[in-house]
């Protein structure tokens, strides 16, 4: 029998995919012939975002008329939404696939239920990700995201992972890290900046001599971070930062909120 604090592990071919669904639904480890991916630690590996993604501003959005206040995890803002530090619940595992679901409880305002998928490919050579919200009462605006910590060197004395993308443009951030509303032509890194990608997400990571692995996404934006010495993060999202008041998208009883992410790989 499989207890909420058991990790899941997924295979196929040399790829081997670790989630911890007791801590927030994360994926805790990728491994490519036998190389570690992502970075280690409780609060890093790759996690959701939902109902919201990056940093609401002061913790506060409207629904309509009505107003509600999110805990300030992040002040001023409230950061990431609330599902990356509870406990999912297993739907099913086979050797390549599993499901998890998490109810939304205070202090989100609204029930609803997110659900969150991984398949591993057959041949071990890539891994999407599906995420969805959906509710069976009151309507609500939502985002999704994904929040992937890659390593910055995969091995030691190995080359730092080089990012490669092609914009459309870029949030302008201001003083408080929020999207100004403008867009402006892509700046120079590095970056803690979302970027608008309107044919949708496609990034690639490569780590020179080793592996080359790409990011896509139907989703047009994707937050790029590499401020830190240890780790890169590429997130594709439903919507940019502050996107509850900004770009609302409405759950609602007959229309779910539903976003995937693939991850795709080679060993160079």
């Amino acid at each position: 029998m499989t207890t909420p604090d058991d990790e899941i592990t997924l295979r196929a071919r040399d790829a081997e995919l670790t989630v911890h669904p007791a801590n927030g639904c994360r994926i805790s480890s990728l491994r490519i012939g036998g190389t570690e991916v992502l970075r280690q630690g409780e609060r890093y590996g790759s996690f959701p975002m939902a109902p919201w993604c990056g940093r609401t501003a002061n913790g506060q959005f409207r629904n309509g008329a009505t107003s509600h206040q999110l805990p300030v995890n992040d002040p001023p803002h409230a950061l990431h939404g609330t599902v990356r530090d509870v406990a999912w619940r297993l739907a099913y595992a086979t050797e390549r696939e599993a499901a998890f679901t998490y109810d939304l409880v205070e202090p989100w305002p609204y029930r609803g239920r997110v659900t969150q998928t991984f398949e591993l490919a057959d041949d071990g050579a890539g891994l999407t990700v599906r995420t969805g919200i959906e509710t069976y009462a009151d309507s609500f605006p939502a985002q999704v995201g994904w929040h992937p910590w890659f390593r910055r060197a995969l091995s030691d004395g190995g080359k730092d992972v080089q990012l490669a993308f092609v914009p459309g443009w870029q949030e302008e951030r201001g003083p408080d890290h929020l999207p100004t509303g403008r867009r402006i032509d892509p700046t120079p890194g590095p970056w803690d900046d979302c970027f608008g990608m309107p044919d949708g997400v496609d990034v690639t990571l490569t780590w020179p001599g080793e592996l080359e692995l790409k990011v896509t996404s139907r989703e047009q934006w994707v937050v790029i971070y590499d401020e830190q010495p240890e780790a890169v993060c590429v997130e594709p999202q439903s919507g940019p930062p502050n996107g509850l008041n900004s770009h609302p998208r409405q759950v609602t009883p007959i229309d779910p909120l539903e976003a995937a992410m693939t991850w795709t790989w080679r060993r160079l």
